[in-house]
């Protein structure tokens, strides 16, 4: 009897082995880690994103006010106004619609030579006075010109761009964003335009159109 009991089969372990069972948990677990740190990363990254917004703003709000400001702006005078009474256009801005008299007194004259003027000369009693924007803006060019006179070029939010020619004494630099009736410098003299003496060229551009500064201001 105990030699047939001896002979009989184990009985244990005699279901097969699932050698893919415990790395396919592995991977599992894998993948679904993997996705929650890429989760993570993402929504980290754009609410960095939106704190460097609002960080930009609560720094810098003066930044957005001018640009809203900007956009609605109307062009005042490149002076203070409080000196419009003293101040004087002694060459007009060319135009071909504009009575004979004025047209003559549109012209740039040098040596042998005319030239029609592409915006306003503008003096007071021949004496220097402070050279403001007519508009909220950035500065795109500062020239120094000791012939034609130094020159400071702004661009504005509408599309518009203004040009500060025979001008001294610059306070700005280009990148600077300047604000409508900042100084940026002081009226002067040159050598090109002798006759006019101690004024400011002013001009206007309209989406990169030369216009008759007259038509937009009461001078």
């Amino acid at each position: 009897m105990r030699e047939e009991q001896s002979n009989k089969p184990s009985q244990k372990n005699t279901s097969p082995k699932k050698p893919w069972f415990w790395p396919l948990i592995y991977t599992g677990f894998s993948v679904a880690f993997v996705g929650m740190i890429w989760g993570y990363n993402v929504f980290i990254t754009n609410d960095k994103a939106d704190d460097s917004e609002w960080t930009d703003v609560a720094t810098n709000p003066d930044k957005v006010t001018i640009e809203t400001n900007a956009a609605t702006e109307s062009i005042k005078y490149p002076f203070k106004e409080a000196l419009l009474e003293n101040v004087e256009i002694v060459q007009h801005f060319y135009d071909m619609e504009a009575d004979a008299t004025t047209r003559e007194e549109s012209l740039l004259v040098f040596g042998q030579t005319y030239v029609t003027n592409t915006g306003v000369s503008l003096s007071m009693n021949s004496e220097p006075f402070e050279v403001v924007a007519a508009l909220s803006g950035k500065v795109e060019e500062v020239n120094l010109d000791p012939f034609e006179g130094d020159e400071v070029v702004l661009s504005h939010a509408n599309g518009m761009q203004t040009k500060y020619r025979s001008v001294s004494e610059i306070l700005v630099k280009v990148g600077d964003t300047v604000e409508q009736g900042q100084a940026l410098a002081t009226a002067a003299e040159n050598e090109w335009n002798p006759t006019a003496g101690i004024h400011l060229q002013f001009e206007v551009f309209e989406d990169g159109v030369l216009t008759n500064p007259e038509l937009l201001l009461a001078f």
